[in-house]
């Protein structure tokens, strides 16, 4: 318990020092530290595949989204069925890119990275979508400097997680056990 209370602090302040060297930086983090150090913490803290596949992984998702809005902002109608179609294709590139890999690099970390980009970056296409060009680079950078604090906040957490997720596995098959015992005595 209290290894976890340390590896959320330390994750907690990766979040804040975040916000801190945006500012040092000229960089405005505050709009997107918090999704950013969170989903890489979750890149990070994933026990599924190398750390590299989870992030290769993010890295294809990430430039998937930015291919559709690049799509929706040069080639389609601003209609649902467009933003819809959009949605689909980077869905399903990325679970063909999943399967064209044998499952190496994991499909859940495909949809974070599509994630990453949709939650810095859709509030300000929809409101100029004709500034792609110009506006899609900042948000993308500064969501990813935020995600790679993140999963370096993670990673100095240690690999002991996919070891405590065995542990609590373990724990969890022998429950139903322990609970037959505490009722037959």
């Amino acid at each position: 318990m209290k290894t976890r209370v340390i590896k959320g602090a330390v994750l907690a302040l990766f979040g804040a020092l975040t916000i801190a060297f945006g500012h040092l930086l000229g960089l405005d983090l505050d709009q997107v530290a918090l999704l950013g150090v969170t989903l890489g913490g979750v890149i990070g803290l994933v026990p599924d595949r190398t750390l590299a596949q989870r992030i290769t992984g993010f890295a294809i998702g990430f430039a998937l989204a930015w291919i559709g809005y690049g799509l929706r902002a040069g080639l389609l109608p601003d209609i649902a069925a467009a933003r819809a179609l959009v949605v689909f294709g980077v869905i399903a590139v990325a679970m063909l890119i999943v399967v064209a890999t044998g499952s190496r690099i994991p499909l859940w970390s495909t949809l974070v990275g599509a994630a990453a980009l949709v939650g810095a970056y859709e509030q300000t296409y929809a409101a100029s979508p004709s500034l792609f060009v110009s506006d899609s680079p900042t948000a993308a950078t500064t969501v990813l400097l935020a995600v790679a604090m993140g999963v370096l906040g993670s990673v100095l957490l240690g690999e002991d997680i996919a070891e405590s997720r065995h542990e609590e596995q373990v724990h969890d098959s022998e429950a139903p056990a322990r609970h037959q015992a505490e009722v037959s005595a």
